[in-house]
């Protein structure tokens, strides 16, 4: 298949024009030191790299795209709460079996109907542009979705010292909060678990709490009472899970699950909502969309090739150069090869792998991810951008959409894996008013 390998350039640096670039990002710079913004790397350090130039989203554009992001996540959540009902979209062929082989597929939830009908209750849904302009869905994510404090700090680092108006993001706390109403099991507290320090994102999680106005606990703190959650004696109804431990035969889902299947406590996101995240469900986002809401999808997907599929796995064997293949249930780009950046010693060894266990993968087209302006070593240069925008249920049929989210950018030239574990940073990113121009 031929690809284009030219990217989109997003709308240069306007909003930065005037300003002198070193001395912006260093105030920049600062400003996050300041506020004490962290995300532990792998290297161990913690750290957050945000860049002084905004992107910019004009109002039109946002909307069309916000509708589809609700409409993708109405349907993600349906499917969710169909793996473990009645699996009809499976008995009608509309997608294959093969979906409940997923490694996040949690058997012990079969039969359980979450505290307001919500499994998805949070949304980042990973978003690129095609060479043409066109926003496109590359990945799902909605067992443990990120990023949403760090959207918000990139706006605060930003705004400090670079004018403008775009939608502000003050309604981030309303949102999240009317996605653990509605998530609640009855009276009692509201609860963020976290890990503690020791998670990537614990800096997220005390500004979560912290917006919230709930208590920030570790699991050693809640204790179970018959079929119920509780801390320090008073009933848990609502915890918003933000562990790395995200199965239930982990210590945390061993903690929760009682509660959970007693219908005593909500969990956002509930156990079992790595089935949405499974790379090989994303093939079939759209078809989805069309079975559950019975409308036409609004959000296309990046093509995901189904190698379970034998005249696909051939047809992608045979174009191997121009696609990205990734495991089946791999997250943060690792395993991830972009197969035009490796040598033919590497391509053969993968080709013996696919053939081996076509199942344990997906494959995509490579798309030319956009670039953007960036700050790097005092001056402008373009960087490959994608853009993760953030949606709440605040029922199944209720999405809500954060305006703009979290661009990430790759900050070595010529990098396409734009995650903050992989030498990624962030950018704020501005919709604009719909009564207005520029900012």
């Amino acid at each position: 298949m031929a690809v284009d390998t030219q990217p989109y350039q997003e709308p240069g640096a306007d909003e930065v024009a005037e300003h002198d670039l070193p001395a912006l990002a260093a105030a920049v710079r600062e400003e996050v030191a300041v506020r004490g913004v962290g995300f532990r790397s792998a290297d161990g350090e913690a750290e957050f790299h945000i860049d002084p130039v905004p992107r910019v989203i004009g109002a039109e554009e946002w909307s069309a795209l916000e509708r589809g992001l609700g409409q993708r996540v109405r349907a993600l959540n349906a499917f969710v709460a169909d793996v473990y009902g009645e699996q009809r979209i499976f008995a009608d062929g509309a997608v294959p079996s093969r979906l409940l082989e997923a490694a996040n597929f949690e058997p012990g939830m079969r039969g359980v109907t979450p505290p307001g009908g919500v499994w998805v209750g949070i949304a980042g849904l990973d978003l690129v542009r095609d060479p043409g302009g066109r926003f496109l869905v590359l990945e799902d994510n909605a067992m443990t979705p990120s990023g949403m404090a760090y959207a918000a700090a990139a706006r605060n680092a930003v705004g400090a010292h670079v004018e403008g108006s775009p939608v502000p993001l003050d309604g981030l706390g309303r949102l999240l909060a009317g996605t653990l109403e509605n998530a609640r099991a009855g009276s009692g507290l509201a609860v963020l678990l976290t890990d503690g320090p020791r998670n990537a994102a614990h800096w997220e999680h005390a500004w979560l709490a912290r917006t919230l106005g709930v208590a920030l606990v570790t699991p050693s703190s809640l204790r179970p009472e018959g079929d119920e959650l509780t801390l320090h004696g008073e009933r848990v109804a609502v915890v918003y899970r933000r562990t790395n431990a995200d199965r239930l035969d982990t210590s945390v889902g061993e903690l929760l699950a009682p509660a959970i299947r007693a219908g005593t406590v909500g969990v956002i996101n509930g156990f079992g909502t790595g089935v949405a995240d499974d790379k090989l469900a994303h093939a079939y986002v759209e078809t989805m969309v069309e079975y559950y809401l019975a409308e036409q999808p609004l959000l296309p997907s990046v093509p995901t090739l189904d190698l379970g599929v034998p005249e696909i796995l051939e047809q992608a064997l045979d174009t191997l150069e121009d696609l990205v293949v990734k495991p089946r249930n791999g997250h943060g780009g690792h395993g991830v090869v972009i197969c035009d950046q490796v040598g033919p010693h590497e391509l053969d060894a993968l080709r013996r792998r696919l053939r081996a266990a076509p199942g344990e993968h997906i494959a995509q087209p490579r798309v030319a991810l956009s670039t953007h302006s960036t700050v790097v070593d005092g001056r402008l240069e373009e960087r490959h951008v994608d853009l993760r925008p953030f949606v709440f249920l605040h029922s199944p049929i209720d999405p809500h959409v954060l305006p703009g989210g979290l661009t990430r950018v790759a900050l070595e030239a010529g990098a396409l894996v734009v995650n903050s574990t992989r030498n990624g940073g962030a950018k704020d990113t501005w919709v604009l008013e719909a009564s207005g121009g520029r900012p």
